[in-house]
This record gives structure tokens, C-alpha cells and sequence, in this order.
């Protein structure tokens, strides 16, 4: 799994930029909220996600954690793929649609093309309690590194053997219990304890 790519950016459009990092070319789809971030910057880090499909490699690059994030909770989603996500953080910033999504907002999110009100409804039945979450995490732990404490807590308990909604449901009641922890290894212990 390639995590991120630094290097230099020798080819930008609003959707693909291509990275040179030792003497590799890499294509990398992006979003237009990374875009506006790397538009004027001629070399830097890109945080990715490798989407496999039977047709093809796709590399989509972020020029945030938080946002890479988010569009791997979006494709998590039944019926939003890849494309749809990464057109739902171009029309909107991470932020803005985390916000709408906790604060349910379906009309919101049906502005964006390829969006109808099904796909919205879905969007916010399956990620509202996680956004909200984020939105209502401890003031002292800023909410892109509380979900990113989340995340690797589940991933690690996935990589034991852990069923994933088992692993959700564990790692929330840990944090929901103790909201104040920041040690990854603090949550996994914990949650396998809950197990």
C-alpha cells in the first residue's frame, strides 16, 4: 500500500496532478479542495489511497489526512464509489461536508452533482454518528487526530481478525467511556477487553 508521495509536482489540473519521486512518475486523481491547496506549490507530500478495480489502478492523492479520511468513510458507503466521492469533496470542503452530514442536511448534499435524495439519505444514515462524533470530540484533541485515533484502533482490531462491525462497536463504546484517551494502543487494549 502506498501511504503518501512526496515529491515533485511536474504536471496540475484541477482533477490530476502528477508526482515525480524518485525518478517514478505518479498520476494521482485528486479533488478540487486539494487542488486549490497544491495549485502554487511546485513540490510536496500527498497522502493516498490505492482504489483496486478489476479494470484498473487508481492512485487518488489529498493533500490532508483528514481528508483522505473522510473519502474513505464516504466509500464505505453502499453505492458510492470512488468517483462519487472524490466529486463530493471537490464540490464541498471536508469540513462543510462533515458538518452536513452530522447535522443531517440531506438537501445540502443532493446539490452535488450525481447526488439524488436516496443516495443522500444513505449517505447520512451511515456516517452521521461517526461526523458527529468528530464534530463533538474532546476540545483539547483536534478532531481530524481523534478520528484518525478511531481509525487506526479499528484498523488494527480488523488486521486481528476482528469482525468490522464488531471492532466499530468496541472502539466507540471505549471512546464514548473514556473520550480523554490518545494512545492508540490504550483504545486497542481496551476495546479487546470489551470484546
Amino acid at each position: 500500500m502506498i501511504a503518501f508521495i512526496r515529491g515533485q509536482f511536474v504536471y496540475k489540473t484541477p482533477a490530476i496532478v502528477h508526482v515525480e519521486a524518485g525518478g517514478v512518475g505518479y498520476e494521482l486523481l485528486i479533488s478540487l479542495n486539494t487542488y486549490s491547496q497544491i495549485q502554487h506549490l511546485d513540490n510536496g507530500v500527498l497522502h493516498t489511497h490505492l482504489h483496486i478495480r478489476e479494470d484498473a489502478h487508481v492512485l487518488y492523492g489529498f493533500a490532508e489526512v483528514a481528508e483522505k479520511e473522510l473519502f474513505l468513510q464516504l466509500t464505505s458507503v453502499s453505492g458510492v464509489g470512488a468517483a462519487t466521492a472524490r466529486m463530493m469533496l471537490s464540490s464541498m470542503k471536508p469540513d462543510e461536508l462533515t458538518t452536513a452530514i452530522a447535522q443531517e442536511d440531506t438537501r445540502q448534499l443532493e446539490r452535488i452533482k450525481g447526488i439524488g435524495k436516496k443516495s443522500a439519505e444513505r449517505i447520512v444514515l451511515e456516517l452521521k454518528d461517526k461526523m458527529k462524533r468528530i464534530k463533538t470530540d474532546n476540545d483539547n484533541i483536534p478532531a481530524h487526530k481523534s478520528n484518525r485515533l478511531e481509525q487506526d484502533a479499528l484498523n488494527a482490531l480488523i488486521a486481528l481478525g476482528i469482525a468490522k462491525n464488531a471492532a466499530e462497536m468496541a472502539v466507540q463504546r471505549v471512546l464514548k467511556a473514556e473520550p480523554a484517551l490518545t494512545a492508540v494502543e490504550d483504545i486497542i487494549k481496551k476495546a479487546l477487553k470489551t470484546l
